[in-house]
């Protein structure tokens, strides 16, 4: 057993393990050598490469999890719609209108994505350490499909049309979650040993709101990996006035971004385990700055299990030299003394 998994299954660990979202991203320069010869579309659905760039940060890094090199957004094409990447996803065609949703397909269990499990199949054989997989709420992949793309403006088209067309939206929401289900339970199937589910834009909702079109939906995905038995892991951006609801979602860890302290996030979530939170710019700033505030959330994150990550993903101008002294500060914090440990041998890897 890892120490990755016995946190993401309860266990208060003597260290917190780390990953970080986006840790195969455009801040290594292995992988932009790769996206010179591909485009990011292409290195989604080709399985050779997605599972090469995957490995590239546990090569590199003492990282105790990989995640997969893929995108929310990669479902979404086998339902039928139409994905540029120029950088962030860009839809074709809009969907708005009842008719508009029912021409997308649902293609069922051996239809979403095939080449994300032959993908999994190879970092199982070669990655040391536990594999992640990933896929975007039904919330979240509603707002790239109804706003065409990304927001400046907190996806301010998408909040009008819940409200506008409520009938639509859970026709939709209700797809995607089909679909959402299938394409997870296919990485597990594949290998995948823990899932993450993001709801990146969930935040910019009001509480009643999210609680109508987002946490049944989330809840319905989670649920449906149930009989899987593999931790599953819900993540929302800026969710602090939603952390009531979150609370009740079958996941048995929950992702909290750099605005709510562990602490807090502790009190509202009992019984979970809580990965999170440096906020991604504090890698840009000195070492020496990296290494305190590492050691700060590390001491929020007492009182239960404990998965380090960032509080979002990682930017692409962070130093690696960065990353290697934040590794290193969280390996070296002995949670169950809550300090520093000069002989890191004896706290488990």
């Amino acid at each position: 057993m890892s120490i990755f998994l016995d946190a993401v299954q309860g266990k208060d660990t003597r260290r917190a393990p780390i990953w970080i979202m986006r840790q195969a991203g455009r801040y290594l320069p292995e992988y932009n050598a790769v996206k010179e010869r591909y485009g990011f579309w292409e290195m989604c659905r080709n399985p050779e490469v997605a599972a090469e760039i995957t490995m590239m940060p546990i090569r590199r890094f003492p990282l105790d999890a990989a995640i997969l090199f893929s995108d929310i957004m990669t479902p979404l094409a086998e339902m039928g719609v139409e994905i540029e990447f120029a950088p962030g996803p860009v839809v074709a065609r809009p969907v708005r209108t009842v008719a508009d949703v029912e021409r997308l397909r649902v293609p069922g269990p051996d239809g979403t994505a095939p080449f994300v499990a032959a993908a999994v199949r190879m970092i199982r054989e070669r990655c040391p350490v536990p594999l992640v997989g990933f896929a975007g709420a039904p919330l979240t992949l509603a707002a790239y499909l109804v706003d065409s793309g990304g927001s400046a403006d907190g996806h301010h088209g998408l909040r009008a049309w819940l409200y506008d067309r409520p009938a639509a939206a859970h026709l939709l929401l209700d797809k995607l979650t089909r679909v959402t289900v299938d394409y997870l339970r296919m990485q597990i199937t594949a290998g995948a040993q823990t899932v993450q589910l993001f709801d990146s834009w969930a935040g910019v909702h009001a509480s009643d709101v999210y609680d109508e079109f987002g946490l049944p939906y989330a809840r319905r995905v989670l649920a449906g990996l149930e009989d899987l038995a593999v931790p599953r892991v819900y993540f929302a951006l800026g969710s602090h006035h939603l952390l009531g609801p979150i609370a009740g979602l079958p996941a048995e860890v929950v992702g909290v971004d750099w605005r709510t302290p562990l602490s807090s996030a502790r009190a509202a979530l009992p019984g979970r385990t809580l990965q999170g939170n440096l906020d991604p710019a504090v890698l840009g700033t000195r070492p020496e700055a990296v290494s305190a505030r590492a050691r700060d959330v590390l001491r929020q994150g007492l009182g239960g299990a404990h998965v380090f990550n960032l509080g979002h993903g990682i930017r692409p101008d962070t130093p690696v030299g960065h990353v290697q002294r934040l590794i290193e500060t969280v390996h070296a914090f002995d949670r169950h003394t809550e300090g520093d440990r000069e002989d890191d041998e004896k706290v488990p890897r």
